[in-house]
Protein backbone atom coordinates (compact mmCIF):
# COMPACT_ATOMS: atom_id res chain seq x y z
CA UNK A 1 0.00 0.00 0.00
CA UNK A 2 0.90 3.29 -0.74
CA UNK A 3 2.19 5.71 2.32
CA UNK A 4 0.36 8.86 -0.11
CA UNK A 5 -3.19 9.11 0.65
CA UNK A 6 -5.57 8.09 -2.37
CA UNK A 7 -8.09 10.81 -4.00
CA UNK A 8 -10.23 7.48 -3.04
CA UNK A 9 -10.50 3.93 -3.10
CA UNK A 10 -12.80 0.78 -4.20
CA UNK A 11 -13.30 -3.01 -4.29
CA UNK A 12 -14.16 -5.11 -7.25
CA UNK A 13 -15.54 -8.27 -6.32
CA UNK A 14 -16.92 -11.18 -8.88
CA UNK A 15 -18.07 -14.33 -9.12
CA UNK A 16 -20.40 -14.99 -5.59
CA UNK A 17 -22.55 -17.26 -7.63
CA UNK A 18 -24.91 -17.47 -4.10
CA UNK A 19 -27.81 -19.90 -4.33
CA UNK A 20 -30.63 -20.26 -1.70
CA UNK A 21 -29.29 -24.14 -0.71
CA UNK A 22 -25.30 -23.72 -1.02
CA UNK A 23 -24.97 -21.87 2.33
CA UNK A 24 -20.80 -21.89 1.61
CA UNK A 25 -21.82 -19.51 -1.24
CA UNK A 26 -23.39 -17.05 1.36
CA UNK A 27 -20.92 -17.38 3.96
CA UNK A 28 -18.41 -16.19 1.76
CA UNK A 29 -20.37 -13.07 0.69
CA UNK A 30 -20.66 -12.07 4.29
CA UNK A 31 -16.83 -12.58 4.93
CA UNK A 32 -15.66 -10.59 1.83
CA UNK A 33 -17.85 -7.71 2.58
CA UNK A 34 -16.75 -7.98 6.72
CA UNK A 35 -12.85 -8.00 5.14
CA UNK A 36 -13.45 -5.71 2.98
CA UNK A 37 -14.65 -2.83 6.08
CA UNK A 38 -11.97 -3.98 7.91
CA UNK A 39 -9.13 -3.06 5.01
CA UNK A 40 -11.08 0.15 4.57
CA UNK A 41 -14.77 1.51 6.45
CA UNK A 42 -14.25 4.38 4.57
CA UNK A 43 -14.17 3.04 0.56
CA UNK A 44 -15.79 4.91 -1.20
CA UNK A 45 -17.34 2.06 -3.60
CA UNK A 46 -17.70 -1.92 -4.27
CA UNK A 47 -18.39 -3.27 -8.02
CA UNK A 48 -19.75 -6.61 -8.04
CA UNK A 49 -19.16 -7.69 -11.67
CA UNK A 50 -21.39 -10.46 -12.45
CA UNK A 51 -22.63 -14.06 -11.33
CA UNK A 52 -23.70 -12.63 -8.30
CA UNK A 53 -26.46 -15.25 -8.15
CA UNK A 54 -25.63 -18.80 -9.46
CA UNK A 55 -29.26 -19.98 -11.01
CA UNK A 56 -30.84 -16.91 -11.90
CA UNK A 57 -33.39 -17.40 -8.97
CA UNK A 58 -35.47 -14.58 -7.38
CA UNK A 59 -34.99 -16.56 -4.08
CA UNK A 60 -30.97 -15.96 -5.15
CA UNK A 61 -31.31 -12.57 -5.45
CA UNK A 62 -33.91 -11.98 -2.11
CA UNK A 63 -30.97 -13.49 -0.16
CA UNK A 64 -28.00 -11.61 -1.73
CA UNK A 65 -29.97 -8.60 -1.18
CA UNK A 66 -30.24 -9.66 2.68
CA UNK A 67 -26.72 -10.69 2.92
CA UNK A 68 -25.90 -7.08 1.71
CA UNK A 69 -28.14 -5.19 3.97
CA UNK A 70 -26.85 -7.56 6.88
CA UNK A 71 -23.57 -6.37 6.17
CA UNK A 72 -21.02 -3.22 5.84
CA UNK A 73 -20.82 -1.71 2.59
CA UNK A 74 -20.56 1.25 0.58
CA UNK A 75 -23.39 3.32 -0.34
CA UNK A 76 -22.02 3.29 -3.91
CA UNK A 77 -22.64 -0.25 -5.15
CA UNK A 78 -22.89 -1.45 -8.07
CA UNK A 79 -23.57 -4.29 -10.03
CA UNK A 80 -23.07 -5.80 -13.74
CA UNK A 81 -24.77 -8.80 -15.34
CA UNK A 82 -22.89 -12.04 -15.32
CA UNK A 83 -24.06 -15.68 -17.68
CA UNK A 84 -25.10 -17.36 -14.49
CA UNK A 85 -27.55 -14.48 -13.84
CA UNK A 86 -29.26 -16.35 -17.21
CA UNK A 87 -29.20 -19.73 -15.46
CA UNK A 88 -32.65 -20.04 -14.67
CA UNK A 89 -32.92 -20.73 -18.36
CA UNK A 90 -36.78 -19.61 -18.92
CA UNK A 91 -35.18 -16.91 -21.21
CA UNK A 92 -33.16 -13.60 -21.89
CA UNK A 93 -36.02 -11.14 -20.90
CA UNK A 94 -37.29 -12.47 -17.60
CA UNK A 95 -33.56 -13.53 -16.60
CA UNK A 96 -32.10 -9.91 -17.37
CA UNK A 97 -35.57 -8.19 -15.36
CA UNK A 98 -34.55 -10.28 -12.35
CA UNK A 99 -31.56 -8.70 -12.67
CA UNK A 100 -32.75 -5.37 -13.05
CA UNK A 101 -35.22 -5.68 -10.29
CA UNK A 102 -32.25 -6.21 -7.57
CA UNK A 103 -30.20 -3.47 -9.14
CA UNK A 104 -32.63 -1.26 -9.54
CA UNK A 105 -31.67 -0.26 -13.18
CA UNK A 106 -33.31 0.35 -16.04
CA UNK A 107 -30.59 -1.33 -18.50
CA UNK A 108 -28.08 -4.02 -17.89
CA UNK A 109 -25.42 -0.76 -19.02
CA UNK A 110 -24.88 2.43 -17.31
CA UNK A 111 -22.74 4.51 -16.45
CA UNK A 112 -21.39 6.68 -12.76
CA UNK A 113 -18.93 9.46 -11.29
CA UNK A 114 -17.07 9.04 -8.70
CA UNK A 115 -14.56 12.17 -7.23
CA UNK A 116 -15.49 12.92 -11.25
CA UNK A 117 -14.22 10.08 -12.23
CA UNK A 118 -16.17 8.00 -14.69
CA UNK A 119 -17.43 4.49 -14.29
CA UNK A 120 -18.90 2.66 -17.42
CA UNK A 121 -20.74 -0.90 -16.56
CA UNK A 122 -21.57 -3.54 -19.35
CA UNK A 123 -23.73 -5.90 -19.74
CA UNK A 124 -24.49 -9.13 -21.75
CA UNK A 125 -28.33 -8.83 -22.97
CA UNK A 126 -28.17 -12.74 -24.33
CA UNK A 127 -27.63 -16.40 -23.25
CA UNK A 128 -27.33 -19.83 -24.69
CA UNK A 129 -28.39 -21.42 -26.35
CA UNK A 130 -27.42 -24.40 -23.95
CA UNK A 131 -23.98 -26.56 -25.77
CA UNK A 132 -23.48 -23.94 -28.15
CA UNK A 133 -20.06 -22.63 -28.22
CA UNK A 134 -21.51 -19.26 -26.88
CA UNK A 135 -23.45 -20.36 -24.04
CA UNK A 136 -21.87 -18.33 -21.52
CA UNK A 137 -20.69 -15.38 -24.08
CA UNK A 138 -21.71 -11.59 -23.61
CA UNK A 139 -23.96 -10.47 -26.23
CA UNK A 140 -24.10 -6.66 -26.12
CA UNK A 141 -26.39 -5.16 -28.79
CA UNK A 142 -26.17 -2.05 -31.05
CA UNK A 143 -27.96 -0.17 -28.28
CA UNK A 144 -25.67 -0.43 -26.08
CA UNK A 145 -22.29 -0.53 -28.30
CA UNK A 146 -23.49 2.95 -29.66
CA UNK A 147 -24.36 4.21 -25.66
CA UNK A 148 -20.75 2.95 -25.43
CA UNK A 149 -19.18 5.35 -28.09
CA UNK A 150 -21.36 7.99 -26.95
CA UNK A 151 -20.07 7.93 -23.40
CA UNK A 152 -16.17 7.35 -24.77
CA UNK A 153 -16.56 10.10 -27.51
CA UNK A 154 -17.43 12.58 -24.60
CA UNK A 155 -14.65 11.38 -22.51
CA UNK A 156 -11.82 10.66 -25.03
CA UNK A 157 -10.35 14.72 -24.06
CA UNK A 158 -10.27 13.65 -20.70
CA UNK A 159 -6.34 12.24 -19.28
CA UNK A 160 -8.36 10.67 -16.04
CA UNK A 161 -8.91 7.24 -16.37
CA UNK A 162 -11.99 5.22 -17.18
CA UNK A 163 -12.90 2.27 -15.03
CA UNK A 164 -14.99 -0.16 -17.41
CA UNK A 165 -16.31 -3.13 -15.59
CA UNK A 166 -17.90 -6.42 -18.10
CA UNK A 167 -17.96 -9.59 -16.63
CA UNK A 168 -16.51 -11.81 -18.97
CA UNK A 169 -13.21 -11.01 -20.23
CA UNK A 170 -12.41 -10.02 -23.68
CA UNK A 171 -10.56 -12.72 -25.53
CA UNK A 172 -6.59 -12.47 -25.86
CA UNK A 173 -6.10 -9.89 -22.65
CA UNK A 174 -5.58 -11.76 -18.81
CA UNK A 175 -4.35 -15.05 -18.60
CA UNK A 176 -5.34 -17.68 -20.76
CA UNK A 177 -8.10 -15.63 -22.28
CA UNK A 178 -6.99 -17.46 -25.58
CA UNK A 179 -8.35 -20.74 -24.53
CA UNK A 180 -11.06 -21.75 -26.67
CA UNK A 181 -13.96 -21.45 -24.02
CA UNK A 182 -12.69 -17.51 -24.04
CA UNK A 183 -11.58 -16.69 -27.31
CA UNK A 184 -15.93 -16.84 -27.87
CA UNK A 185 -15.88 -14.47 -24.47
CA UNK A 186 -17.29 -11.36 -26.01
CA UNK A 187 -18.91 -12.11 -29.14
CA UNK A 188 -18.10 -8.04 -30.11
CA UNK A 189 -15.04 -8.28 -28.42
CA UNK A 190 -13.47 -6.20 -31.62
CA UNK A 191 -15.75 -3.38 -31.08
CA UNK A 192 -15.26 -3.41 -27.43
CA UNK A 193 -11.74 -3.08 -27.75
CA UNK A 194 -11.39 -0.57 -31.07
CA UNK A 195 -14.16 1.72 -28.41
CA UNK A 196 -11.76 1.42 -25.66
CA UNK A 197 -8.50 2.42 -27.34
CA UNK A 198 -9.99 6.06 -28.05
CA UNK A 199 -9.53 6.82 -24.16
CA UNK A 200 -5.99 7.82 -22.78
CA UNK A 201 -6.18 5.24 -20.03
CA UNK A 202 -8.74 2.90 -20.04
CA UNK A 203 -9.38 0.39 -17.58
CA UNK A 204 -11.40 -2.76 -18.03
CA UNK A 205 -12.52 -5.26 -14.86
CA UNK A 206 -13.87 -8.73 -15.49
CA UNK A 207 -14.63 -11.59 -13.65
CA UNK A 208 -16.51 -15.17 -15.06
CA UNK A 209 -12.60 -16.89 -15.26
CA UNK A 210 -12.37 -17.71 -11.50
CA UNK A 211 -8.53 -17.79 -12.55
CA UNK A 212 -6.58 -17.37 -9.00
CA UNK A 213 -4.81 -13.63 -8.81
CA UNK A 214 -1.39 -15.43 -7.73
CA UNK A 215 -1.42 -16.66 -11.68
CA UNK A 216 0.86 -14.63 -14.09
CA UNK A 217 -0.69 -11.96 -16.14
CA UNK A 218 -3.53 -11.21 -14.18
CA UNK A 219 -3.45 -7.55 -15.06
CA UNK A 220 -1.85 -6.72 -18.27
CA UNK A 221 -1.35 -3.07 -20.24
CA UNK A 222 -1.88 -3.27 -23.71
CA UNK A 223 -3.68 0.07 -25.26
CA UNK A 224 -6.45 -1.15 -22.35
CA UNK A 225 -5.24 -1.94 -19.06
CA UNK A 226 -7.24 -5.20 -18.73
CA UNK A 227 -7.75 -6.67 -14.99
CA UNK A 228 -9.30 -10.00 -13.57
CA UNK A 229 -11.12 -9.81 -10.63
CA UNK A 230 -10.64 -13.28 -9.13
CA UNK A 231 -13.80 -14.97 -7.80
CA UNK A 232 -15.28 -14.86 -4.44
CA UNK A 233 -16.53 -18.66 -4.51
CA UNK A 234 -13.56 -20.45 -5.52
CA UNK A 235 -10.36 -19.94 -7.95
CA UNK A 236 -9.64 -21.52 -10.95
CA UNK A 237 -5.89 -22.72 -12.66
CA UNK A 238 -4.79 -24.59 -15.78
CA UNK A 239 -5.23 -28.24 -15.52
CA UNK A 240 -2.57 -28.94 -17.44
CA UNK A 241 -4.61 -30.42 -20.40
CA UNK A 242 -4.96 -27.09 -22.15
CA UNK A 243 -8.17 -26.33 -20.08
CA UNK A 244 -8.78 -25.01 -16.15
CA UNK A 245 -9.77 -26.70 -13.27
CA UNK A 246 -10.71 -25.39 -9.51
CA UNK A 247 -7.31 -25.02 -7.68
CA UNK A 248 -8.91 -24.04 -4.68
CA UNK A 249 -12.41 -24.55 -3.60
CA UNK A 250 -11.91 -22.31 -0.34
CA UNK A 251 -10.29 -19.41 -2.35
CA UNK A 252 -11.92 -16.21 -1.98
CA UNK A 253 -10.21 -13.13 -3.70
CA UNK A 254 -11.25 -9.24 -4.84
CA UNK A 255 -9.27 -6.42 -5.96
CA UNK A 256 -8.38 -3.07 -4.00
CA UNK A 257 -7.82 -0.09 -5.72
CA UNK A 258 -6.93 3.38 -4.93
CA UNK A 259 -6.57 5.88 -7.04
CA UNK A 260 -4.07 9.10 -7.45
CA UNK A 261 -3.36 11.50 -9.14
CA UNK A 262 -0.63 10.26 -11.09
CA UNK A 263 -0.99 6.72 -10.65
CA UNK A 264 -3.70 3.98 -10.19
CA UNK A 265 -2.55 1.07 -7.54
CA UNK A 266 -4.66 -2.05 -7.31
CA UNK A 267 -3.87 -4.95 -4.98
CA UNK A 268 -5.21 -8.75 -4.87
CA UNK A 269 -6.99 -9.35 -1.89
CA UNK A 270 -7.12 -13.06 -0.30
CA UNK A 271 -10.49 -12.94 1.82
CA UNK A 272 -10.77 -16.39 2.36
CA UNK A 273 -7.29 -15.33 4.77
CA UNK A 274 -8.06 -11.80 5.47
CA UNK A 275 -4.14 -11.56 3.86
CA UNK A 276 -2.65 -9.04 0.72
CA UNK A 277 -1.71 -11.40 -2.78
CA UNK A 278 1.66 -10.97 -2.97
CA UNK A 279 1.64 -11.91 -6.46
CA UNK A 280 -0.87 -9.37 -7.54
CA UNK A 281 0.43 -5.39 -6.80
CA UNK A 282 0.72 -3.46 -9.47
CA UNK A 283 0.64 -0.01 -9.90
CA UNK A 284 -0.22 1.98 -13.26
CA UNK A 285 1.39 5.36 -14.25
CA UNK A 286 -0.78 7.52 -15.56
Amino acid sequence: MSSKQPIFSFFVVSDIQLTELDLVSQQKLASALQDMNDVNPEVEALIINGDLVNNGESKSYEIFKRIIEENPHPEQTYYTIGNHEFFKNDGNEPSIQRFLNFSNLENVYDDAMIHEYPFLFLGTESWGPIGSPTKDSAVLSEQQLNWLEEKINALKQDNKPVFVFLHQPLPYSTYETDLEYYQNGVIQDKEVRNLLSKLKHAFLFAGHSHWDLRNPNMLVKQETTFVSTGAIYNTWGPDGEGGDTVVNSDGSQGLYVQVFHDSIQIAGRDFANKQWIQEFNHKIML
